[in-house]
């Protein structure tokens, strides 16, 4: 009988996890190598379950794609490694259950680690050793992002008839990562043509039911359920999954209730779970109707619109702007950073940026900082945020503690490795990366959380995008301005520049862009300074010409700051009749510059309105 006949009759039993036993065996590697390499445990896992009573069992090619194997160096084995997984699940199964070539999720939480372009590629290569080896069926399953799973999808339809498995995961119960709410999904892959639908890993039982009863018996598909066996635990360095299997058949039953007619299990599982799956639920008929509570419409009132002052996107786009970095101390004596900060407030700036440990030296925590120059002193502080420090958990409770704050300019970097700073064998998260980071935070301004639960209410960031032109190819810069827009930024700041000739090839080079950038200036405070910032520090280049005025000026420290303010005065000239926002940056604490600086740009933006309104020109 096909598959999707016997669907359509019963409901049938799936498997458990492969990765859970072969762990539990003390095999910590590449599962999906151990098909060459270890074939008679696959095999064994395998008939684990058919014995168990499973009626179709998934091939041990979760990860065996070019992109997951490339992290083993194994990406030239994607068909030797499918080929011997198919050949051991149908030697496994012989003629007693059906045999699912299972494609996994590659796209986690960072979308942009792997483009779709290289997702379609990795999956039809894969695809094509499935169909090569007759399996019954494809199984996507742990597809945590709707647009790949989508774009996976519509490959598998087009290039065979094999009934299709596709089934989503989520962070919380009811909505995906991107806040989608988990019937609209799945009736949009239903739509799509995916025979059998529904949700795996990640949850439990409890939750994975709680999930489904918002969830409507499909039109054309059948409904599938594979949880995990439970939350995991950290035992002894370990992660162990203490589900009684008891509990799974109690489970199975509220899951068939639910509509499932495909019942299976993920991570932590084994073939005692799925063995109390078959005594509560194979061969039961499917139901054929289910009653979908009616979701409780809340009263609506009236929302309260907060006034807010202009953002620095929308601010760069009306006039010009001015922004100074002013970071935090590196020590506990803060008199000094808060008379700068004071200074720049009746200096006139539009806001005070503040770096997030840069270059990866611990300073006083610029959320403390940007709170009290807001407090004491009613700046608008730009709060950077590296994504090298915090987790996911930490970035988004971070955020959220910005916006209960009252604080929503914020800057999204990477940061800088650990390596180049104070504590060079400290761990570096990254589980963003910039562009994630916008993304994501661009997901909080509309009420939802990282993981797709609502917040409760939007938050209102306006996000900048770092801009690099120090590179030597700058057109492959302004593409990750591009790319970044495309993820969600409002405007840029760039790192200092230091010739006039590259603030012209800066303008054209983004002149086609609509977001604000604002132009980096940073002031030189000796010939030292000038020379660790061209041969030490990441992103920064200095001309010679300029390397040679501050040469001139190392005898006396106090004409090298002249001088260092002349240069950025020239630069600032430069800058002003192409740039409508300019970052000054502001050297060891050294306040009284760019206060000068500001001060300077202010003058001169009076003078340049001034001429164009006397020669009847309106400058905005």
């Amino acid at each position: 009988m096909k598959l999707i006949d016997a669907l359509n009759e019963r409901t049938l039993i799936g498997d458990g996890a492969m990765g859970t036993l072969l762990y539990s065996y003390g095999i910590d590697q590449c599962f999906e190598e151990l098909n060459l390499s270890h074939a008679k445990e696959v095999l064994n896992v395998h008939k684990a379950y058919v014995h168990a009573g499973a009626e179709i069992i998934q091939t041990n090619t979760y990860g065996a794609n070019y992109v997951k194997l490339a992290r083993y160096g194994l990406e030239e084995q994607v068909k030797e490694i499918n080929t011997a997984a198919i050949k051991l699940a149908k030697q496994a199964a012989g003629d007693q259950c059906y045999v699912a070539g299972t494609v996994g999720g590659i796209r986690g939480i960072q979308k942009q680690t792997t483009s779709l372009e290289e997702i379609k590629r990795s999956f039809r290569e894969q695809l094509y050793c499935m169909l090569f080896e007759q399996v019954d069926a494809i199984l996507f399953e742990t597809y945590f992002d709707l647009e790949e799973l989508l774009a996976v999808l519509h490959i598998a339809k087009k290039e065979t008839d094999l009934p299709v498995i596709a089934q989503v995961s989520m962070h919380e119960p009811g909505v995906l990562q991107d806040g989608t709410p988990l019937n609209e999904a799945l009736e949009l892959i239903e739509n799509n043509g995916a025979d059998v639908i529904g949700v795996n890993c990640r949850l439990g039982p409890y939750h994975m039911i709680q999930a489904l009863e918002d969830v409507p018996l499909p039109d054309k598909a059948v409904l599938s359920a594979y949880p995990n066996a439970s939350l995991p635990d950290y035992d002894d360095g370990r992660l162990i999954y203490p589900t009684d299997p008891e509990y799974f058949k109690k489970s199975a039953l509220a899951l068939y209730e639910q509509g499932a007619r495909l019942i299976g299990g993920c991570c932590g599982t084994t073939p005692e779970h799925i063995e109390a799956i078959a005594a509560s639920v194979k061969g039961k008929a499917p139901i054929q109707s289910k009653t979908v509570p009616e979701k409780k419409v809340q009263p609506k009132t009236e929302v309260q619109v907060k006034e807010r002052s202009p953002q620095l996107h929308e601010i760069a786009a009306e006039r010009r702007a001015i922004i100074v970095e002013l970071d935090p101390p590196k020590r506990l004596r803060t008199e000094r950073f808060f008379e700068g900060a004071k200074a720049l407030k009746e200096a006139g700036v539009d806001s005070v940026t503040l770096a997030d440990n840069s270059l990866a030296s611990p300073r006083i925590s610029n959320t403390a900082a940007a709170t009290l120059i807001h407090n004491k002193f009613n700046i608008n502080p730009l709060v950077h945020i590296s994504c090298r420090d915090r987790n996911l958990i930490g970035l988004q409770s971070h955020l959220m503690g910005l916006h209960t704050l009252g604080i929503n300019e914020v800057l999204a970097v990477t940061g800088d490795p650990t390596k180049i700073g104070d504590f060079p064998g400290a761990t570096s998260v990254y589980d963003l990366s910039s562009f994630d980071l916008i993304y994501y935070i661009k997901q909080l301004n509309k009420g939802i959380s990282f993981s797709g639960k609502p917040l409760g209410e939007n938050t209102s960031f306006s996000v900048a995008g770092a801009f690099n032109p120090n590179v030597r190819n700058l057109n492959r810069a302004v593409g990750r301005i591009e790319k970044k827009i495309k993820y969600g930024a409002d405007y840029f700041i760039s790192q200092p520049v230091y010739s006039e000739k590259q603030i012209l090839e800066v303008y054209d080079a983004t002149k086609h862009i609509k977001a604000p950038i604002y132009l980096g200036v940073m002031p030189l405070t000796s010939a030292r300074n000038a020379e660790f910032l061209h041969n030490e520090v990441p992103g920064i280049s200095l001309s010679p010409e300029i390397r040679e005025r501050m040469e001139l000026y190392s005898h006396d420290s106090e004409l090298s700051q002249k001088e260092g303010i002349a240069i950025a005065k020239s630069l600032i000239d430069a800058a002003l009749d192409l740039f409508n926002g300019i970052y000054l940056i502001t050297p060891f604490l050294r306040y009284e510059m760019t206060v000068e600086l500001t001060n300077y740009i202010q003058q001169k933006t009076k003078e340049q309105q001034e001429r164009k309104t006397a020669n009847g020109i309106h400058i905005v």
